[in-house]
């Protein structure tokens, strides 16, 4: 039997964990995913979100440690994404006199093009008493789905979260006294780097609304369980969603013969000489989305290619295309594109192109280097990326 983890008095974690997941959507998990849901025992019984439709299992044993399934008489979708209500028709068919509730429009329009479920739609302020306890509701739509929402129980003081505040990271620890910070801080900006950055004006709003709460646990659909640190993850939360960047820089290419890796060690360097804190990374070693963990909030992105078949590499343009879609706006931002060629700079350039197109700043020209840089040709290259910091101050 797979067990429940209670949460506070009467409210149990009834989760799914999924140790050897790698990957959601173009995102590396190396720690895997939990599938968060919350069982509360009141009056009504009430499930706060499913799981992934093949953890379906896992909940039903779970809750059946604490009630028979067929008892819930309430089920809130906080988010119609199929990792967060994969499972709902399998609850509907265990209890299917359940009332289930969802944001109004979009979650009640979604269950019902993704199920064919007809559910009760829930606003800004709305609220449903279970028993004791009364569960309000706060729209947190595009954060990161026009159907997010949270609910607040302030009774208990929990805020079932949602996507905010969570990571990808598997753990029978679900709390987060009972886990390394740091590995959950970190884990926790790897999720809102690749899944809520895009959103950073929504999610701001959505955490102004928050902060007034009166909290002792935020239960995210991901990850672990916030009690004590929630004022660090506030705190972290609205440093991430005030869009500020640092006076840091991120040098990110391929090579195909190193003339490119040479040119990316020179710019390196350069910014450490000018002491500009600076990560060098070589796309064949690194993936795209850790890499948008340091990006969250760097000032200064520089990307190399050479020329291969009339186009950058594709490691390169696979990057750019990942870095557009979670950072739309980018007007905090430098950048500098570079790289080498043998006949025709075109890789470098279209590298230039897409950064533009992205909304960077970009003080100087693309920086290209016909075959193999000399050392002159390096030194130049480095007094280039001292005129670029001069010019972005």
């Amino acid at each position: 039997m797979l067990t429940a983890r209670e949460v506070k008095p009467g409210i149990w974690w009834v989760g799914g964990i999924d140790w050897n997941e790698r990957m959601f959507h173009g995102y590396t998990t190396e720690a895997g995913i939990t599938y968060n849901a919350y069982l509360i025992m009141d009056e009504k019984v009430t499930l706060i979100d499913t799981v992934k439709a093949k953890f379906a299992d896992e909940l039903l044993q779970r809750i059946s440690q604490i009630v028979d399934p067929s008892k819930i008489d309430v089920v809130i979708t906080n988010h119609v994404e199929m990792d967060h209500s994969g499972s709902l028709p399998r609850i509907h068919e265990v209890a299917p006199n359940a009332e289930i509730y969802a944001s109004a429009p979009a979650g009640v329009k979604e269950v019902a093009a993704h199920f064919g479920i007809d559910v009760k739609g829930v606003k800004t302020g709305d609220s449903i008493s279970i028993g004791k306890r009364t569960l309000t509701f706060v729209t947190t739509s595009m954060v990161h789905w026009p159907d997010n929402m949270v609910t607040y129980c302030p009774e208990d003081k929990i805020l079932f979260s949602n996507d905010a505040f969570g990571q990808h990271y598997a753990t029978s620890k679900h709390f987060d006294v009972e886990n390394d910070l740091c590995e959950t801080m970190r884990q926790a900006r790897k999720y809102y780097a690749n899944i809520v950055q895009p959103y950073q004006r929504q999610a701001r709003k959505a955490l102004d609304a928050v902060k007034g709460l009166d909290l002792e646990v935020i239960a995210p659909s991901h990850g672990i369980i916030w009690t004590k640190h929630i004022p660090d993850i506030l705190d972290t939360y609205t440093e991430w969603t005030s869009g500020e960047v640092k006076e840091k820089a991120l040098v990110v290419y391929d090579t195909m013969w190193e003339s490119t890796g040479k040119m990316a060690k020179a710019i390196c360097e350069a910014f450490v000489e000018e002491g500009v804190p600076a990560r060098y990374i070589d796309l064949k070693h690194l993936h795209q989305s850790d890499i948008m963990t340091d990006f969250l909030d760097t000032k200064y992105v520089c990307v190399g290619s050479p020329t291969l078949n009339s186009q950058m590499l594709p490691t390169v343009a696979s990057f750019l295309t990942y870095m557009k879609g979670l950072s739309p706006n980018n007007k905090q931002r430098v950048g500098l594109a570079f790289g080498s060629y043998g006949w025709a700079p075109v890789g470098p350039k279209n590298v230039g192109k897409e950064l533009e197109a992205a909304g960077f700043q970009l003080p100087v020209d693309t920086v290209t280097c016909n075959w193999i840089p000399s050392q002159e040709y390096l030194d130049n290259l480095q007094a280039t990326v001292r005129e670029m910091i001069e010019k972005s101050e």
